[in-house]
């Protein structure tokens, strides 16, 4: 049984409940048993998935293996049917995620006698189609990987020693680096996931098309394969550039950028900018007979944005949405910033879709018109079963938002994941048990614990880029802030910034399968770090013996992790 953004498996005789989420190119899958408690026995579940049109069914691979009577442990990742996936939720990124059609997910319950041989039960099946755009024709999200610091790039594309072959150390070589990894190509496709290929594919259509007439507003603007791009459309580009301070001197990025883009597009259309505080919009308006096309959200155009930090980008598509965003650009252009606040722009309008409610206000605003005040309301008095958020700068935004997002934090009948950079480095991770824990990028670079490599630092500075906050996925009220906004004051009151409402379970979901699945990223991340610090080595765990509690006794005990447990499955 599916719908837009779930499904659920039906087999009847399984002795627990599976239910698919639909993500980006991501599959988040949640069980639970059906009983007070899982047998003894049980050591996990093995996740099996199939491609549309396809009679193959793969196996996900676990890292993490028992330890073998001789006390050695395997170093490869092994079939979950040989080593089961430890977790009563799990998010999976499928090969192929662009194919039409559903896929199918095997879910199979495994257990294991005192001797240590492995035995399984009734399975569930369950598919999802997940398709390239969220709502085909109107409006598709994406989301970069996010992961330069993971276990997946060690294995794809070598230590970390690698990563200066693959991005400038600074951004201050960043329009002419060239990469030297073998796999670079590749290497870009994976880093970049979806919002790389959405936005790139947004301007190869406006540079094919002859009367695409293309409006920009750029915060970071150091990314050759962007640029490029916007060069080859000559006079027919109209852009804004940030000019705040690091953007402004003569060897900034921003500056050579410029130079090069007054060549191609002229003296009068090209504009430097920083508002009051900062031009902060990642913007592109696309205005064609055939081709109309908005890009935004948190991705900046350049090496971080694209490849190292997690972000997201809205493509918006229709001639509302290139009206309402064209105008706000228009005002940019054309408004004295100090009066931008009065204009229609920095009120909420109203998009027309006929699949979703969208609404889009752009900073900065006015002491009538912020919006900081009246997202906390809603987050306070709206959010009623869960709230999810992925938050750059919180650390350094005190204001409503944070105030509110810690009031729905202890409020007991809420459930309430989110992840926040750190002012210095690193990111805050709201865990399970509600205690806020840093983890920091560098943790694993040296000291991984068995059977882990060790990672890629990534160059430092902010890693997770996202700003978006996720109030009640689960139901019909659904609803997703998002934007380039930090919902800081500075972003309601200085800066060009735009920020949108989303009404939809379907986006909602998406953007909750996002914060999940960065949140268990960096959460695991500590517990490698922990275990790297204590010197002991990660594995599986086998039945527990007299006295022994089962690995899955938190998931049944804890409060809130039996709220994780029923709320996703």
């Amino acid at each position: 049984m599916s719908s837009e953004f779930s499904s659920i498996g039906t087999n009847t005789a399984a002795r627990f409940s599976l239910k698919l989420h639909r993500g980006e190119g991501a599959v988040l899958l949640a069980m639970n048993w059906h009983a007070e408690f899982p047998p003894m026995d049980f050591v996990g579940f093995a996740i099996e998935y199939r491609e549309p049109g396809s009679e193959i069914f793969y196996s996900v691979k676990n890292r993490l293996a028992f330890r073998q009577v001789d006390l050695q442990l395997n170093p490869n990742a092994l079939s979950s049917l040989q080593s089961p996936i430890q977790k009563f939720r799990w998010v999976h990124f499928p090969r192929n995620a662009d194919l039409t059609g559903d896929f199918t997910y095997r879910i199979t319950p495994v257990f294991m006698n005192p001797e240590g041989q492995l035995s399984y039960g009734e399975a569930q099946l369950a598919g999802v189609e997940l398709r390239r755009e969220t709502f085909p024709g109107e409006m598709n999200v994406a989301f970069t990987r996010g992961f330069v610091s993971s276990q997946a790039f060690v294995d794809k594309y070598g230590k970390f020693g690698e990563i200066s072959t693959l991005l400038p150390n600074n951004s201050q070589n960043g329009l002419t680096f060239k990469p030297s990894h073998p796999k670079a190509d590749e290497a870009m496709g994976w880093m970049g996931f979806e919002a790389r290929t959405a936005i790139l594919d947004v301007l190869d259509k406006a540079v094919e098309d002859k009367e695409a007439q293309v409006r920009v507003i750029a915060y970071d603007l150091d990314l050759p394969e962007v640029v490029e791009r916007l060069e080859k459309l000559g006079p027919r580009l109209t852009i804004i550039i940030d000019d705040s301070s690091g953007h402004d001197g003569p060897s900034a990025e921003e500056t050579l950028a410029e130079n090069r883009l007054l060549q191609t597009a002229g003296a009068s259309n090209v504009k430097r900018q920083h508002v009051l505080g900062l031009q902060h919009n990642k913007l592109i308006v696309i205005n064609s007979p055939t081709n109309k096309y908005v890009v935004c959200g948190s991705t900046n155009f350049s090496w971080r944005g694209f490849y190292v930090q997690s972000n997201n980008a809205v493509i918006l598509t229709g001639s509302d949405a290139v009206n309402t965003f064209g105008k706000a650009f228009d005002d940019y252009l054309k408004i004295p910033t100090s009066k931008f606040k009065e204009s229609t722009s920095a009120n909420w309008t109203e998009l027309a879709f006929s699949n979703l409610k969208l609404g889009v206000s752009f900073s900065p605003h006015g002491r009538t018109n912020m919006r900081l005040d009246e997202i906390a309301h809603d987050i306070v008095n709206g959010t009623s079963s869960s709230l999810f958020y992925s938050l750059a700068f919180l650390s350094q935004t005190p204001g409503p938002v944070r105030e509110a997002i810690g009031a729905v934090t202890n409020n007991k009948q809420c459930f309430v994941y989110g992840i926040s950079d750190r002012e210095v480095g690193g990111l805050d991770v709201q865990l399970p048990n509600g205690n806020v824990a840093p983890v920091h990028p560098e943790a694993l670079k040296k000291n991984a614990p068995a059977p882990f490599s060790e990672e890629s630092a990534g160059g430092g500075g902010v890693r997770m880029h996202h700003k978006f906050i996720v109030i009640d996925f689960d139901k019909p009220t659904a609803r997703v802030y998002l934007g380039s906004h930090n919902f800081s004051s500075a972003a309601d009151k200085d800066n060009g910034e735009n920020l949108l409402l989303i009404k939809d379970r379907r986006v909602a979901t998406a953007y909750m399968v996002e914060a999940l699945r960065l949140f268990d990223h960096y959460h695991f991340r500590i517990t490698q770090a922990n275990s790297a610090t204590a010197k002991k080595e990660l594995t599986l765990a086998r039945p527990p013996k007299s006295g022994e509690k089962p690995w899955w006794h938190d998931d049944y005990n804890s409060p809130r992790k039996i709220m994780d447990r029923k709320l996703f499955a």
